[in-house]
């Protein structure tokens, strides 16, 4: 930017982002003069003395009515953009809608201006944590995402020194990947965010991301977002949740803490070994190549498991039995339902459909949850009293067949097991005294 001298008057202005601008420099035209030194612009008298009271103006109220009635007064001032920063920043300490109007009125004039930039992403993130209505918020992240894109591709002006833009780069960066993180979060784009994310904490000191605050409020959003991916990486969402949990305050952590624990769980199969995770994210921005978490076996390893500590699968319980069937090869499926083919056995389940001579039942626990059928009992005799849907019955059958997928284990031969009648009271006989 252009300095503005004059008296040895130097101004500057300070935005909510607390970056420091300095104003351009300006040189009286008084007649016959040489041409403006390089990084300088002419002014009249009168206009002049108007910029002057209005830079010099410290109540912020003041200074933006000073700095509005210049702007009216000389719409097309060579020091305008500097004008319109100073006001964005005076708006900026009282009123947030003038705020945006003067970052607005500035990118018409100053399109790259990533001061402006940063004040739009960072005022619209704000009213879209503030909306409690869903679209309102989507709404306002989506319009932060997209002055945090344009910020984050805007070019240095060709009067500001490299060091001053790289300076307020590394000021509004994490802001601009903040804001197009969360957009992308609530969005469920997951990839976007975590690319958002991560840049975010790399571009900010270490010492930020241990601290109560933005910074580690994201790092959480980054465990939610690995934990929304397609599929979810249950190790990374173990690892920045419990980040987060370790720097929160104790008042905090509960809040982060569950989902640590449940993507931990999730993707070991217990909580054993979790204190080499929360070492780990204590020491380390990032997941570290070291962290080694065993995945908790999957439903095949527990097959092979179970078969190869079984030698004798006569005596496997029907609920094994049916695991092995559902989730086995099919094979392995054909190796354990042989041994109890053509066998009677009784069967309690939850009566999910019914007629006089079919009654399909959930058994496992699996299919009670589900409310869905895994045994079809074919009856040896209409039956005379058909039940309930929701119903508990029990009832004998013999193994026929099987389907895998979906699981269905048929039985033929059914019948219902008679309850038991209560026993008959027994009836005493008393003494009557004399």
């Amino acid at each position: 930017m252009k300095k503005v001298v004059f008296a040895s008057l130097l101004a500057a202005a300070t935005l909510t982002t607390a970056t420091s601008y300095a104003q351009s420099a300006v040189n009286i035209n008084q007649g016959a003069q040489a041409p403006a030194a390089a990084g300088q612009v002419q002014m009249a008298q009168p206009e002049y003395n108007a910029y002057t009271n209005a830079t010099s103006q410290t109540d912020p109220k003041a200074k933006a009515a000073a700095l509005e009635s210049y702007l009216t007064t000389y719409p097309q001032s060579s020091v305008k953009t500097s004008v319109l920063e100073l006001l964005m920043g005076a708006y900026s300490t009282f009123d947030p809608a003038k705020t945006i109007d003067a970052a607005d009125r500035l990118l018409q004039v100053s399109p790259n201006n990533i001061r402006a930039l940063a004040v739009e992403t960072s005022l619209l993130k704000a009213q879209g944590d503030q909306a409690t209505d869903p679209a309102a918020k989507q709404a306002a992240y989506g319009k932060a995402a997209g002055f945090a894109q344009r910020g984050l591709k805007a070019t240095k002006p060709a009067d500001m020194p490299d060091a001053d833009f790289a300076a307020i780069q590394k000021q509004v960066n994490p802001y601009f990947y903040s804001a197009i993180g969360i957009d992308a979060l609530t969005r469920k784009d997951s990839p976007t965010a975590i690319s958002a994310y991560e840049s975010e904490l790399k571009s900010v000191p270490i010492e930020q991301t241990q601290a109560p605050g933005p910074i580690l409020q994201d790092t959480f959003f980054l465990a939610q977002a690995y934990y929304g991916a397609t599929p979810p990486d249950l190790r990374k969402c173990t690892f920045y949740a419990t980040r987060t949990a370790n720097f929160a305050p104790d008042q905090y952590k509960p809040t982060f803490q569950p989902l640590a624990s449940y993507c931990y769980k999730k993707y070991h199969g217990s909580d054993e070994g979790y204190d080499a995770v929360k070492t780990a994210a204590a020491a380390n921005l990032f997941v570290p190549d070291s962290l080694v978490i065993k995945p908790a076996p999957t439903p095949q390893d527990y097959v092979d498991q179970t078969l190869a500590s079984t030698p004798n699968l006569d005596t496997l319980a029907l609920a094994d039995r049916e695991f092995i069937i559902t989730n086995g090869k099919p094979e392995q499926a054909d190796k354990v339902f042989a041994p109890v083919k053509g066998k009677e056995v009784r069967i309690s389940g939850t009566v999910i459909s019914a007629t006089d001579s079919s009654v399909a039942l959930a058994v496992s626990d699996d299919a009670k949850q589900a409310t869905k059928a895994d045994f079809t009992f074919a009856m040896k005799e209409p039956l005379k009293t058909v039940p309930a849907v929701g119903s508990t019955i029990e009832l004998t059958g013999t193994f026929d067949s099987y389907t895998q997928s979906p699981l269905m284990i048929n039985m033929t031969g059914a019948e219902p097991v008679a309850k038991a009648k209560a026993a008959a009271p027994t009836h005493r006989t008393t003494t009557r005294k004399r």
